[in-house]
């Protein structure tokens, strides 16, 4: 008995021995898997807390709108509004103007044929566009000669090739004015931070690159309003020459109409 006993408690001691070392081990694991659950979400969280809300286009042109000054900044605006309203007011000018000139030739020639002027001038008169004008100052000088005829369509070409141009020279002035004005916001801020280092008494860069910054958001600014005047001023152009050859080729046409019809 007293054999069995002494087995039974050393066998008792031996399994809470293993116990406690199996608690012991398995403790540090736990503790180690909760810290990087805690560290994981302290993660989650700061990335959260760090992260900016992301600015709509319209609050970064704000921004930088107010970082140029507003003194400077609104020249150029000024001459962005501007030069767009122009551009539209041509734009739709010349796509008014535009006339299916072969068609029109079409309708003179049958009126024409008949020796029905009177017709021809009120089809002119009802058509719209440069083209349609110049054919009816012909026509109202039919009874004149060709030669008179001739030069009424020289002359009133020219006064629609003039009609076709307008306002082109002030939305030229807003191109070359938008870029003027932001090398001139430029300059003056490249001035005032000068003043600045001056008065700091010494190069800090944090001084030289926020005023640099500021000065050049002008030239930024008017460099964009001045590439996109460009662009449209470009297509007018573009359009007012395919009009003008419209003119051109309809005038020909339109004198050798009255000179097969000629009695």
């Amino acid at each position: 008995m007293s054999i069995v006993g002494l087995l039974t408690f050393t066998n008792f001691n031996g399994l809470n021995a293993q116990e406690e070392q199996n608690a012991e081990a398995t403790a540090p694991v736990s503790e180690q898997v909760e810290a990087e659950a805690e560290a994981a979400e302290d993660e989650v969280v700061a990335a959260t807390t760090d992260e900016e809300p992301t600015k709509s286009f319209h609050q970064v042109l704000k921004e930088k709108y107010i970082q140029g000054g507003a003194g400077w900044m609104t020249p150029v605006l000024l001459c962005l509004i501007l030069g767009m309203a122009l551009v539209i007011e041509r734009i739709l000018y010349l796509n008014m103007a535009t006339t299916n000139v072969e068609k029109l030739l079409n309708g003179i020639e049958d009126y024409v044929k008949k020796g029905d002027y009177a017709g021809a001038k009120e089809l002119c008169r009802n058509t719209r566009g440069p083209v349609a004008s110049i054919f009816y100052q012909g026509l109202d000088r039919v009874n004149e000669g060709l030669d008179n005829v001739e030069k009424a369509v020289t002359s009133y070409g020219g006064v629609q090739m003039a009609r076709l141009e307008s306002n082109l020279t002030w939305i030229g002035l807003f191109i070359a004015l938008a870029p003027s004005f932001g090398f001139l916001g430029t300059v003056v801020g490249m001035v005032q931070a000068f003043d600045d280092i001056e008065a700091a008494g010494d190069i800090s860069p944090t001084v030289v690159a926020g005023g640099m910054k500021v000065a050049l958001l002008t030239t930024v600014f008017g460099l964009i309003v001045a590439i996109i005047l460009q662009i449209f001023y470009n297509y007018i152009l573009t359009k007012i020459e395919g009009l003008v050859g419209e003119m051109e080729d309809g005038s020909i046409s339109f004198m050798d109409i009255l000179v097969k019809n000629q009695k």
